[in-house]
């Protein structure tokens, strides 16, 4: 069987989802590292809802419990043969593959996290999810809503789910427009108008913070959130990385991407079970699995490696 890894983005956290990981060594480590690295308990904070409801602080929190879901996958034996995280996953993913450092990504995330949060203050923006539509139709929404404003399709998650990013005005229209046309619409509990052109001054901060890390060419494809294409040269992430948070995260077209590349399984590693119900959308004869504490991370080794009693 072939296995791809996906990693969570923000909007999985919960308070306590570090605690799992301290239970498992390789997770336990990882904890350690950032903690270590930052001169903050990861553990202890990620117990905090306040400060898991800041960008600046829930971005690099999740990603140290992608990589510890991770590392603990792989401890348990699984064999990986391709990697994509949704929006701030993808960093998650780029350590899987090798192709940043630990450290350094930490670095990057805690840059990006901030730089995302002074944007948002900036520029306050919101997001709305349109719920039984694909790209095209979040796009005509858009159009139709935006007038003056700033209105984008900000993810790709499936054929049946997009999100839309922009001013608080136009993600209001663009709420009466989905009414009008019978589409639900939900608010979503986020900081800011992230993969939108409201995050402008957050890219020049990430181009900035690129130029200072070294990329590995990856151990085995990532997929890239701005493409939904197979990346497997390290250095084409230093501009990927820069252009990711004002563009849609593509992860309809990053699932289609590794089925048609022949992936049969998916093991959602991090908070949360949200990857895991988008592959059940995009990709019907995928296997999905969560692995969401050490428990979970055994059972969904041992079910990518063919044992799915």
């Amino acid at each position: 069987m072939t296995a791809a890894v996906l990693f969570p983005g923000q909007g999985s956290q919960y308070a306590g989802m570090a605690d799992p990981w301290e239970q498992h060594a390789a997770g336990r480590a990882v904890l350690q590292e950032a903690s270590d690295l930052t001169s903050r308990d990861f553990a202890g904070q990620c117990r905090d809802d306040e400060l898991l409801a800041t960008t600046a602080f829930a971005q690099p929190a999740l990603f140290v419990c992608d990589v510890a879901a991770y590392r603990v996958l792989e401890a348990e034996g699984l064999r990986t043969s391709a990697v994509a995280g949704h929006s701030l996953g993808e960093y998650a993913a780029l350590v899987a593959a090798g192709t940043l450092t630990f450290p350094e990504a930490l670095g990057l995330v805690v840059e990006r996290g901030n730089a995302m949060q002074a944007a948002s203050d900036e520029s306050p923006g919101t997001m709305l999810a349109l719920v039984g539509v694909g790209a095209a139709d979040g796009a005509a929404i858009a159009g139709e809503a935006r007038e003056d404003g700033v209105l984008t399709v900000a993810n790709e998650n499936g054929p049946k789910q997009v999100v839309l990013a922009g001013d608080v005005d136009a993600i209001e229209r663009a709420a009466t427009v989905a009414a009008d046309r019978k589409v639900r619409a939900v608010r979503l509990n986020v900081a800011g108008a992230f993969h939108s052109p409201l995050m402008a001054s957050a890219l020049e901060r990430m181009r900035a913070a690129l130029t200072t890390v070294s990329f590995s060419d990856p151990a085995f494809p990532v997929i890239a959130n701005v493409t939904g294409e197979a990346v497997r040269e390290g250095e084409a992430f230093r501009e990927l990385l820069a252009r990711h948070v004002v563009s849609p995260v593509r992860w309809e077209a990053s699932m289609i991407t590794l089925d048609n590349a022949g992936v049969d399984t998916f093991v959602e590693a991090g908070p949360g079970d949200v990857l895991a119900k988008l592959v059940k959308r995009t990709v019907p004869a995928g296997f999905s699995v969560t692995a969401g504490s050490p428990d979970a991370a055994a059972a969904a080794a041992a079910q990518a490696s063919g044992d799915r009693a």
